[in-house]
């Protein structure tokens, strides 16, 4: 499928309006899954050229994003990850647990990056990041592409890992996410020690419905459920 290629076109903005001049990309991968974690690759690219091929991770296939993923670790000025596990996810909600692994990531870079560039309309991070959120940034703009090409192809092999000793539940084809032999190996052997436990799939399983965690809230302000996929999917 044809699609218009990322450019620096956000990053020689924010040069030119804020001065800075290291910016990093971010992107996270697992947002929507059941199980694993919840990863975030920050990126710095500077203003070279990327390697051919390069867009949102979702709009290649497996075998073109596995192989342009080394590429990318090379090519780019520096990268970093950071993970939010199943259980902080439970415990602090998926938004908080998004900034915690943004912040692991870009806190892990050599160099700390003056403004950020944030895939999506939600600025998850805020203070002290300078922020500039960008809706499919990382189909638009060159180090968030890198950002989840990277994370993209290094969750997915940690969650192939984590599966090796859970094979019913797919793990190294659905990474976590929903899909119809996850479902299955659910209802049979319920959530494995890898699965969110605050998550809605469980609402759907009485036999496991015991095991959910509920979040209490000492403001009484539930947030919104987001990125959550029951069984209805």
């Amino acid at each position: 499928m044809p699609y218009e290629a990322p450019t620096h076109a956000v990053e020689r903005s924010l040069r030119a309006t804020t001065g800075a001049k290291v910016i990093a990309g971010v992107d996270e991968v697992g947002r929507g899954a059941w199980a694993g974690p919840v990863t975030v690759c920050a990126a710095v690219t500077g203003l070279r050229r990327p390697p051919e091929g390069l867009t949102d991770s979702k709009l290649l296939t497996v075998r073109k994003r596995t192989a342009l993923a080394p590429i990318l670790a090379e090519w780019v000025t520096s990268h970093a990850l950071g993970h939010a596990s199943p259980e902080e996810i439970d415990h602090l909600g998926m938004t908080a647990a998004l900034r915690l692994a943004a912040c692991r990531a870009l806190e892990a870079l050599p160099v700390r990056p003056d403004a950020v560039i944030l895939d999506g309309k939600h600025d998850y991070l805020g203070t002290p990041w300078r922020v500039r959120t960008v809706i499919k940034g990382d189909q638009s703009c060159i180090a968030v592409a890198a950002a989840s090409v990277i994370a993209k192809v290094q969750r997915d092999k940690m969650m192939a890992e984590l599966g090796a000793d859970h094979a019913d539940f797919g793990f190294a084809a659905n990474a976590g996410y929903p899909s119809p032999v996850h479902r299955a190996a659910l209802e049979m052997r319920g959530p494995t020690p890898y699965h969110r436990l605050s998550w809605a799939y469980l609402d759907a399983l009485p036999q496991w419905r015991h095991l959910k965690k509920v979040r209490s809230w000492a403001d009484g302000n539930v947030p919104e459920i987001e990125g959550q996929l029951g069984f209805d999917f």
